[in-house]
Parts: C-alpha cells; structure tokens; sequence
C-alpha cells in the first residue's frame, strides 16, 4: 500500500492572519505554498483579493495564483485538477506541500478527491436550461436551484448562467444536491489541517483596517483596469467581495462611502460564512490567530507531532 502525501493545510475566515503565517510554516517546513482561494486563481485581480506580492513572498513559491483570466469563469474541478498535479509534483521532488486559503470547498474537494468527471451529464437537459436562461433570465433558474438545492444556490451568484446551469443539470439528473451526488475516490493525502480564529470584534477591525488598505492601495484602479480589459460586471471574477461594490459606484449607483460599507459589510458575513463551514471539520486543530503574526512556534510542534505519528 503506498504511503500517504502529508499535506499541512491552513485555513480560517478572511483578514485572520493566514498568509503571514504560511510564509512562516514554508519557511520551517521548506515548503512550497498552494493558494486555494477562489479568487486569488484570476491575473490582475490583486489588491482586492489580498495577494502577497512577490517581494514579500520571501523566495517561496506559491502555486495556484493568477492562473486564470478574469473573463474565464475558474470552477472548483479546474482548481482540483490543477492543485493536484502540482501535489503530485511536490511529492515527485520531495518537498512539502503547505495549502492556504479561506475557499472551504476548495481545499475540501481537494483533500476528499471529489471526482467531477463522474458527475451525471445530460446534454438535452442542459440545452432546455440554456433555452430558458435565454428567455426567462438566470435569476429564474437560480430560483428554481435554490428551490432544489438551496445549500448550492447560495454559493452561485444569481447572474451566473452557466454555474446555474450546470447545478441544475446534475441535481434534476441525479435527484440529490451537488454535494451528494459527486463521486468519491480515496485520497492519496494525509492533511494536517491548521485553522486560525480571532475573537469576532477584533476579525472585524482587521477586516475594516484591510479594507481601507485596499482603497490605499488603488483598488478603484484596479477595477477600473479589468473593466477596460473587458471584464464584465456579470462575470464570475467580478463577482468577488470589493470589486462588485466598486463597480456599482463607477456605474453611479452608490457613492464611495457606501461602497467601501458595503464591502466591509459583505467580508464579515463571508467570515461568518467561513467560520461556519470551518468549524464542521472536527480534524481542524484550532489556533488564536495574534495581532503579530508571531505563530510559528506555536503550530509548528503540532505539525511536527502529526509528521511523526504519519
């Protein structure tokens, strides 16, 4: 039986501290960093989605950034594809894997080996669906998905045509939600799964301080920018918490103030989300995340424990 992949994964809501603590496990660990952030796979999309720059990536490699163009809606099987050649080439190589990120459904479909490939297909059903987009809207069908797989439905945007489709195509043909009917295949990896937490007031003040670093940074210009690549407001990309809000005040639906509340407002109920999802894994050991950033010897004896008993 061959032996199992250590992965040591970090995960946690938003603004807690993950990535500076990443950068200090690599280090430790000699390792190699795999984003999994819904988001961050998009090129260009930098201030808002809080990539580290790579002056500050201390040498470290970091995969599964900016692999995708925003245009492109990025799924969840592309990411599994993707991540998991990168696994396999780490382990050719021997170095170790440390996966960072704050999309649960991303480091679960990974580390679970969700087989999307399998997953029911029925191309008359998708035509009548992309009919009914067509005339009715996307909104309609979304209704319709929530009405059959309301826990799926939150995590597509009303707008998104073709993921509204897609959910639809496999809970009408399977007659479960998407989560239950994706086919499980055993994984090759051992994860040692790190959550960092915060007290919730002090999360929302970090998040608020990041936001209007953001702003700082020129996070209207950014949007501006892929607007005029040919991003649209409706793709999937532009969906993402602080770009949506900043496009609806170019449009001139709000003012600069409202959207920056917005966006604020928007990242702790995502943190809420994250939390929720999170605290359901009972293997996540959980960590106080701290205003300095100075975790490494706190997590690091853990890891260490789990490499050995591996």
């Amino acid at each position: 039986m061959p032996s199992l992949q250590t992965v040591v994964c970090l995960v946690g809501p938003t603004a807690v501290g993950k990535t500076a603590l990443s950068l200090d496990l690599a280090e430790a660990l000699d390792a190699e960093i795999i984003s999994a952030d819904a988001m961050q796979v998009y090129r260009g999309m930098d201030i808002g989605t809080g990539k580290v720059l790579l002056e500050e990536r201390r040498g470290i490699v970091h995969h599964m950034i900016d692999v995708a163009d925003p245009t492109q809606s990025y799924t969840v099987h592309d990411y599994v594809q993707s991540a998991q050649a990168v696994l396999s080439d780490l382990a050719e190589r021997g170095r170790m894997p440390v996966v960072v990120g704050g999309t649960g459904l991303y480091v679960r479909s990974l580390l679970e080996q969700f087989d999307f490939a399998n997953t029911a297909h029925d191309a008359t059903l998708r035509a009548h669906l992309t009919e009914q987009a067509d005339q009715e809207g996307s909104q309609a069908l979304h209704a319709r998905l929530r009405a059959l797989d309301d826990v799926t439905a939150a995590r597509i945007h009303p707008n998104d045509a073709r993921r509204i489709i897609r959910a639809l195509e496999i809970v009408m043909t399977t007659g479960q939600p998407v989560a239950q009917s994706r086919m499980v295949r055993p994984s090759p990896y051992r994860p040692v799964l790190i959550g960092l937490t915060a007290d919730r007031e002090a999360l929302y003040r970090r998040i608020e301080r990041r936001v209007d670093g953001m702003m700082r940074m020129g996070l209207i210009g950014e949007v501006q920018d892929l607007l005029a690549q040919g991003c649209r407001p409706t793709d999937t990309a532009m969906q993402a918490i602080g770009y949506k809000e900043i496009v609806n005040y170019l449009q001139g639906q709000c003012t600069l103030e409202d959207a920056i509340d917005a966006i604020k407002k928007a990242s702790r109920r995502y943190a809420k989300r994250q939390w929720s999802w999170f605290r359901a894994d009972s293997r996540i050991v959980w960590y106080e995340g701290s205003e300095d950033g100075m975790m490494r010897d706190e997590v690091m004896p853990y890891i260490q424990r789990c490499m050995t008993m591996g």
